[in-house]
């Protein structure tokens, strides 16, 4: 279910996928993986246990975004565009639960979310401000650096969330 997902994701998102060569698309679906996972727990019985990696997960998501060369807003669509898709998703099932049951889910999933919106955007906003700082606001010729340092990073959140959570197959 998660990888249909993901791949619907990324269609919603279309051209935004491709548009800057810096992140390859297939480490952005990574990302996008990693976030539907932790998604998953957020609103399970280990959400405490699993916070603290979705604040790291989302606000990793938006320095990524930054270097994708989205602007915030396109970072607060995206989002919105996994919201829409997990309520589209989700509706069956959540239907077929006792309504409050249902309600709790769903009402915890916005939370999650928003929170992550939150989170994302001020991930995406000091990647901008390391980025005035560090260069001058000139962005840097050597792209395969980054890559390497993102899929690093992504290797560290993907063990953070096994550390607390046993693998979602």
């Amino acid at each position: 279910m998660r990888d249909s997902m993901v791949s619907q994701w990324t269609d919603w998102l279309g051209d935004r996928m491709t548009a800057a060569p810096t992140i390859p698309r297939s480490t952005i679906e990574r990302e996008f993986r990693l976030l539907f996972d932790v998604l998953t727990e957020m609103v399970g019985p280990l959400r405490r246990e699993v916070n603290a990696v979705w604040h790291h997960v989302c606000e990793h998501y938006g320095r990524v975004a930054s270097a994708r060369g989205l602007a915030a807003g396109e970072v607060v669509e995206e989002l919105q565009f996994l919201r829409e898709l997990l309520i589209r998703e989700l509706a069956p099932i959540l239907v077929a639960m006792r309504a409050r049951q249902g309600m709790a889910i769903m009402l915890r999933l916005n939370r999650v979310i928003d929170k992550g919106v939150a989170v994302a955007v001020v991930g995406y906003t000091d990647a901008l401000v390391a980025t005035l700082f560090a260069q001058n606001g000139v962005p840097l010729s050597s792209t395969k650096q980054d890559v390497a340092e993102v899929e690093r990073q992504l290797d560290l959140l993907e063990q953070e969330l096994q550390a607390v959570s046993p693998p979602i197959k």
